[in-house]
């Protein structure tokens, strides 16, 4: 009688072949990602106002148009599916100026929308997490015996200060202006003007705290600040500190 195969061995060898075809997917996909990549040396089809040194869109970009009126400035990190628009649609002309400003050290979360049909400008070292949302249109609804999608929307220019946080959701509306180091809570919805130093939640948005000079954060936190790492430290020795027992 034919011997019976060795189903463990054939489970084995199954694994094994499925193992090799991940990790060859998984090399294949690391290096689409890296080629797909938009910065100033490659910057493949798109022709931006300006790209500066150490930016990088990371691949799959989302929806780009209107490029030579984007000025994107230097070490942006722009994740997956980050959408950049300036106008209403491809193709059109909008003049000498530029419309949309990412300052130096900008940081756009994976799935984030920038829309600028108008100027929209975001200061350095401003980071947003993902799936924010900025634009500088709106649907208006004027007429009550037309679509909305129909009718003519209105634009106001954005303006987002140095330094500020935009956490996960955040929507910020046309005509909003915030200054410096503001902290918006996820899932936001920004209007109007919002102060330096302050912290914005809800839909929509008002200041929950503020610094206050002399007083401080006003309310005051509830937790201290964190400590940072002292200049200097190497990783090295941050690994071997992780490995210190708790009472050593």
């Amino acid at each position: 009688m034919p011997k019976k195969p060795n189903s463990n061995a054939f489970t084995s060898l199954t694994a094994w072949r499925r193992s090799l075809a991940s990790r060859a997917v998984q090399r294949g996909w690391r290096w689409v990602q890296e080629t797909g990549a938009v910065s100033a040396e490659r910057p493949g089809r798109l022709r931006f106002r300006r790209i500066g040194p150490g930016t990088r869109l990371a691949f799959p970009q989302g929806t780009v148009f209107g490029e030579p009126w984007i000025e994107l400035g230097d070490h942006c990190v722009i994740g997956e599916q980050v959408t950049l628009t300036a106008g209403m649609m491809p193709g059109l002309d909008l003049g000498p100026d530029k419309v949309l400003t990412l300052g130096d050290g900008v940081v756009l979360g994976r799935g984030s929308h920038v829309i600028a049909d108008t100027t929209v400008t975001i200061g350095p070292d401003t980071y947003c997490g993902p799936y924010v949302y900025i634009t500088s249109t709106n649907h208006s609804y004027d007429d009550p015996k037309t679509p909305v999608g129909k009718q003519w929307p209105r634009a106001e220019p954005v303006e987002i200060g140095p330094g500020c946080w935009l956490g996960t959701g955040a929507v910020i509306l046309p005509g909003a202006r915030l200054g410096r180091n503001v902290v918006v809570a996820a899932g936001s919805v920004v209007r109007g003007t919002v102060p330096d130093h302050a912290v914005v939640a809800g839909a929509p948005a008002r200041i929950v705290r503020s610094w206050e000079g002399e007083r401080g954060w006003q309310p005051p936190l509830r937790t201290p600040a964190p400590v940072p790492i002292p200049e200097g430290v190497t990783p090295e020795q941050l690994l071997a500190l992780g490995e210190l027992r708790p009472d050593a």
